[in-house]
């Protein structure tokens, strides 16, 4: 079942009014504004960040020189498990409630979440929530006004902005504080997770067939690092290029080699416009979005069920009173994917 959502989301009402824009001209990225701040680093991060990254690069060299064939695709399967812990999971489901999920499908869906080891599930709705209700502004933990690297991991490295310590106790998370499965994962979020991100994945190789305890453990971490660095780009990439063909007025844009790296989260300008859509996007047949193939299937056998969607009719209206212009020009005549939702 999709239900079709008014034009007001769990964050509260739409934006004012915006001049209408040209269809058939870009629209340029809105001015960046940026407030000053003293940045005061977090060196532990600092450090643990450049371990990780230099421990991936060696990983991605290993992959391609010694690594089996069998821990190769180990890989592209955690990697795979990770992107829809957090694509359908952690964002779809439990940040934005866009569809209501079995207590199997929701087991499930923790578990791959553990795999991408972004702390935990809880914490990272909290962060998107925060993220989405104050979008890139001082209140936003990722601030796209602050640049690329910033919204990219900076804002991990550094502590965070009086804004956003003073917004987070706004945010409701009475939703996931009743929910066990979350909860779980929660309580028992470094052991838990830790073990499934990594002890696992390294072990699993080097006793099912033989993959070095070096090159397994090190491919582990370039799955891992290349997960949450495509998640990264979301809020960075995703935040600053791409056409805007729904709002012209925020930085979130329609950005294609995101939307392909992650499992269909790179179509930003919709999502921000519409975050309740539990497609994110806007269009079905451009085999770009295997986050909403993977709850649509799911929703066929009954674990995933009232699938929240928006009317084409909105959606028209929307983009005729903000919308920045075209979308990608081979999306403008793709089939949505409502038509293939309609009767769940």
């Amino acid at each position: 079942m999709v239900c079709k959502s008014t034009d007001e989301d769990m964050f509260g009402p739409e934006i004012p009014e915006a001049p209408e824009m040209p269809r058939d001209v870009p629209a340029k990225r809105p001015e960046i504004k940026v407030s000053k701040r003293k940045y005061e680093i977090v060196w532990f991060n600092v450090a643990t960040f450049t371990y990780a990254h230099l421990a991936a690069l060696y990983g991605l060299y290993l992959g391609v020189t010694a690594a089996k064939w069998e821990t190769i695709i180990f890989s592209v399967i955690l990697y795979s498990m990770a992107m829809i812990g957090v694509t359908a999971g952690a964002h779809r489901l439990w940040s934005h409630k866009a569809f209501k999920a079995k207590l199997p499908l929701q087991i499930i869906l923790m578990l791959f979440n553990s795999v991408a080891f972004q702390y935990t599930a809880y914490h990272w709705v909290r962060e998107h929530r925060l993220h989405h209700k104050y979008s890139d502004t001082d209140a936003d933990p990722i601030n796209a006004h602050r640049g690329f690297f910033y919204a990219h991991v900076g804002w991990l490295l550094v502590r965070k902005h009086p804004d956003v310590k003073k917004a987070g106790p706004t945010i409701d998370m009475s939703d996931l504080d009743a929910n066990p499965v979350v909860k779980f994962q929660k309580d028992y979020a470094i052991p838990f997770c830790g073990t499934i991100c990594f002890l696992l994945p390294t072990l699993i190789p080097v006793y099912c067939w033989g993959e070095s305890l070096n090159v397994a453990w090190h491919v582990a971490v370039f799955r891992y690092i290349a997960n949450l660095n495509v998640m990264f780009l979301v809020n960075s990439a995703a935040h600053l290029w791409g056409y805007r063909p729904y709002d012209h007025t925020m930085l979130p844009a329609e950005n294609l080699s995101v939307a392909l790296a992650s499992f269909g989260e790179g179509f930003h300008n919709y999502h921000h416009t519409f975050p309740w859509d539990y497609k994110a996007a806007e269009f079905g047949n451009n085999r770009l979005n295997f986050t909403t193939a993977f709850i649509d299937f799911f929703a066929k056998i009954g674990w995933a069920y009232d699938l929240k969607s928006v009317s084409d009719e909105m959606i028209e209206a929307r983009k005729k009173r903000t919308g920045g212009g075209p979308n990608f020009p081979w999306m403008e005549h793709g089939e949505k994917i409502t038509e293939h939702a309609k009767d769940r």
